[in-house]
């Protein structure tokens, strides 16, 4: 079955060399060479170990300095410290290892679900099968925008171009055939190959399966090809940034209380050193980014579960500074179930058709009389026409009693017309002869085909687009010239149907003699007929755009379907009010090519529906939005849509019946292929945002309450009131535990309240300040005072007072920061279990330090009797109270300012 070089072989000599056939497979052939050859996978690329990923949680400066001390603390005979902060290090390690290992697996999991299908041959029935079943020998079809999911041997072609720019660096597409070549020649000018992981650009293909797995030639690549390098994100760049100030900050805070101790005490300068680092090391948000990791990780999981797929790990808190959302109208904002529901021919009324959907059942109507096909010959024409003129299938699965397509919707639903009259394709008496898949330049596609003994093209496209080139119409009595009335009267009923937000398309003919076909001959045709197709909006859709207005995000349509079409969908989902006229709201393709440069900018900021679009013009109207200070999300779902979702800030691609390349090109794909889930998608992403806010926020109070005490008691000319061991445990409990509590915050039901957030808006707000010197201030004051008044019963003593109260101000500051506008008694004390989880055993933790013996000779605490342990505790909760109290004055002044509270 091994051949050095499938393109010198004839297709005769592939099919005996791979020992195949035109009708593929059968299930135990595929079976037993799947054993033989694997699943068609790339090696799976190669992760870190756990090993490796818990030694990557040492290289940083911050545990360099960490060990540092603890040698320092070892030579100077502060052995017990050196112990303790060799295992704090190692804790922490051990909580970075486990949030990074869970980000991993959260990665991992996400990629899992991105699946690429192939379109096989088996048992001589075209079935759809995941990529990975594919064998040498299978007989593949390819579309436009397909990923081609293995290497081939070419069979038949018809006008088809591929992307190979990821293979042989070829920008451009390259034209496939199915000669064979005369000699070796490289890969990139192998005209009768296939290669997996590149592309369709257009036209339609079958290859028989050369090569799968590690045997492509992407595969022997990959083998070979190092891991690239990923430039961080807007996002990263803002922790990094977060990062930065913080550990400038720390440095300062240590320089200063080192200095301020050294002429205010008579500590020893190691012992004055390690407090010193051990403050620095309580600034410095060593688990920062870990704890975004997580969060990030968190979120992307939750959009999953909502069937937001996230391909671009830190695009999760993009999509919560979406200000602007490009949608398309097929299948995002309606069900993508076309179904005829009308069928005109010239000088009959409007026929109804009945049914649903994919399945092809449904009767003819007209005047309430049904019509039967037999007899009716323009509407026998129109019917054959539809059923032979696409490449769409149906599969009925008879278990669960439920149809699917495969292929194009449109052509689907004209094959389901054609069933419901007893057409059946393939038939004895039709031959097809030659194929032009549709065309997006001209909006049409043509079949060749021979019917009982003559030669006739069919046609089907955009009404308008038909008629222009129809200079006859098909009657029952015959064939008539086409005039201008005549004309005119057509192009009035498109526009009604258009207006009762069908999709419209023109059905045409000729005889033609050739025996191929192109663009060219798609002249002085015979007009049959049109059918005006449905496609209803989803539901929840308008409570969805409804959701967006609220929360300050636009919403466009850009959509080839007529103007009317597009008004029509875009009024019943509420993109356009009611009240709006359609002059204003609504633009086609040509009239947006008639604007300058200044008047395209008008339109782009105040039209909201665009019909009959480009994918270059949809591009631009994306690229024009940004320039103007937006941030947009763009969905997509065909070939031509990639470098507008590559342009677009958050790219979002359609999973079900979006092609392999828009998704590849995409940083979000939607399983459900549904707008509500973009919106779902946008609020979590906003909750994203909130809770890497919140955890910073709350590293920050607590981490400066710690330097606040400690400076301002030894500037008062007292000894240290935290000892190394205390000031790093601290951090321990703080950093590693609480934060991770507050990145699991569920949202509170305001995220789509307000608007979009600033796309530059950094994480430290001047919207916090008020909030953090309350808070700062508070836990200081209630420190020092504790301090000052259990000192004269000895420094342990006093030392345990200053660490319940910090352990303690800290937990019950976890409650505050959950939600910086809405208290705490709102949204439920208990609703976040991590929270509660931290809050019993850091309070557990904390009793057994200060009360367990060897402990408590450990960190050097004194006796607490209860009662005096309960008074610090409630001395404590001020924090929390004063935070309630901080809350309700700010959002009664948010509300009468009548502005956004929620930050």
């Amino acid at each position: 079955m091994e051949h050095s070089d499938y393109a010198c072989l004839s297709i005769e000599e592939t099919f005996v060399s791979l020992r195949t056939n035109a009708w593929g497979l059968t299930e135990e052939e595929a079976a037993a060479r799947r054993i033989q050859y694997g699943l068609n996978e790339l090696p799976a690329p190669v992760s870190r170990s756990i090993g490796i990923l818990f030694i990557k949680q040492f290289k940083s400066l911050l545990i360099l300095v960490l060990f540092l001390a603890g040698i320092l603390s070892w030579f100077t005979g502060h052995r017990t410290d050196a112990y303790v902060i060799a295992v704090v290090v190692m804790i922490d390690a051990l909580i970075g290892f486990s949030q990074e290992w869970k980000a991993e697996r959260a990665l991992a999991s996400l990629h899992k679900l991105l699946v690429p299908q192939a379109k096989v041959l088996r048992n001589g029935q075209r079935v759809t099968l995941k990529a990975s079943q594919l064998v040498p020998g299978d007989i593949v079809s390819l579309e436009e925008g397909d990923y081609i999911p293995a290497d081939g041997r070419l069979i038949e072609v018809k006008n088809l171009r591929t992307i190979e720019s990821s293979l042989t660096g070829e920008s451009l597409p390259v034209n496939k055939s199915v000669d064979a070549q005369p000699v070796a020649v490289s890969l990139g000018d192998k005209k009768n190959m296939v290669w997996g992981s590149t592309f369709v650009a257009s036209g339609y293909g079958i290859f028989i399966v050369t090569g799968t797995g590690s045997a492509t030639a992407i595969g022997k690549i990959a083998q070979t090809l190092a891991a690239i390098p990923v430039r961080p994100s807007h996002f990263q760049q803002k922790i990094n940034t977060l990062a930065t100030q913080m550990g400038v900050a720390s440095l300062f805070a240590a320089i200063v209380l080192f200095v301020v101790g050294y002429f205010t005490t008579d500590m020893a300068l190691n012992e004055l050193f390690l407090v010193s680092v051990a403050a620095m090391v309580s600034i410095i948000p060593e688990g920062l980014q870990s704890i975004i990791v997580i969060v990030l990780a968190i979120g992307s999981m939750r959009m999953t579960r909502r069937n937001a797929i996230v391909r671009e790990f830190t695009s999760t808190e993009t999509l919560g500074a979406v200000t602007t959302i490009i949608t398309d109208k097929t299948g995002t904002l309606t069900e993508n179930a076309l179904t005829v529901k009308k069928l005109f021919v010239w000088d009959k009324p409007d026929i109804l058709v009945s049914g649903e959907g994919w399945m092809p059942l449904g009767t003819f109507t007209s005047q309430d009389v049904t019509w039967e096909p037999a007899g009716q010959r323009a509407m026998q024409q129109a019917l054959l026409i539809a059923g032979v003129c696409n490449n769409a299938s149906i599969h009925h699965d008879v278990k669960q009693n439920i149809y699917s397509l495969v292929g194009d919707p449109t052509e689907g639903a004209l094959l389901v017309l054609s069933r419901k009259a007893g057409i059946s394709i393939p038939a004895d008496n039709i031959v097809k002869i030659d194929d032009l898949p549709f065309d997006p330049g001209i909006k049409m596609r043509a079949t060749l085909v021979r019917h009982e003994n003559a030669r006739q093209l069919f046609v089907i496209g955009a009404p308008e687009m038909v008629l222009k080139k129809c200079t006859h119409v098909f009657t029952d009595k015959g064939i008539i010239p086409l005039d201008e009335n005549m004309r005119a009267s057509l192009y009035h009923k498109i526009n009604t149907w258009s207006q009762e937000s069908l999709r419209v398309i023109g059905i045409a003919y000729r005889d033609y003699q050739a025996d191929t076909i192109d663009s060219k001959t798609l002249e002085q045709l015979v007009f049959v007929s049109v059918a005006g197709m449905i496609d209803p909006p989803r539901k929840g859709v308008k409570a969805a755009i409804q959701q967006c207005h609220r929360a300050g995000i636009r919403v466009i349509m850009a959509t080839g379907d007529h103007i009317s079409t597009a008004t029509s969908i875009a009024r019943a989902t509420g993109i356009l009010d009611e009240r709006e006229s359609e002059e204003v709201i609504a633009l086609s393709e040509e009239q947006l090519k008639a604007l300058d440069d200044e008047e395209f900018d008008e339109a782009v900021k105040k039209v909201n529906v665009f019909a009959r679009l480009n994918p270059e013009t949809k591009m631009r109207i994306a690229s024009r939005l940004q320039a103007l200070g937006e941030l947009i999300a763009m969905t997509g779902d065909g070939v031509n849509d990639a470098p507008a979702l590559k342009k677009a800030d958050v790219g979002i691609a359609m999973g079900i019946m979006g092609t392999d390349v828009a998704r590849q090109s995409a940083k979000v794909v939607l399983a459900d292929d549904n707008f509500s889930t973009i919106v779902h998608a946008i609020e979590e992403g906003r909750i994203v945002f909130m809770n890497a806010r919140q955890a910073s926020f709350y590293l920050i109070t607590t981490n400066l309450a710690e330097i606040c005490t400690l400076i301002f008691t030894i500037a008062f000319g007292l000894p240290m009131p935290l000892t190394t061991i205390q000031i790093l445990w601290l951090n321990l409990v703080t950093d590693g535990v609480g934060d991770m509590a507050l990145a699991a915050e569920r949202g509170h039901g305001e995220a789509l309240n307000s608007k979009p957030l600033n796309k530059d808006e950094k994480i430290l707000h001047k919207s916090i300040l008020p909030f953090l010197f309350i808070n700062v201030t508070l836990m200081t004051l209630i420190a020092i005072l504790a301090y000052h008044y259990w000192l004269p019963s000895g420094i342990a003593h006093a030392r345990s007072g200053v660490f319940i109260v910090m352990s303690f101000t800290q937990l019950f500051n976890l409650y505050n920061m959950r939600s910086m506008t809405r208290s705490v008694f709102d949204i439920g004390i208990f609703s976040n279990l991590y929270i509660t989880l931290t809050m019993i055993s850091s309070v557990i933790i904390t009793v057994g330090i200060i009360e367990i013996p060897f402990l408590k000779k450990m960190f050097g605490f004194g006796t607490v009797p209860p009662l005096e342990f309960a008074v610090l505790t409630a001395l404590s909760s001020l924090v929390l109270w004063f935070g309630e109290i901080y809350k309700y004055w700010h959002r009664r002044a948010a509300t009468h300012k009548a502005i956004p509270y929620n930050i």
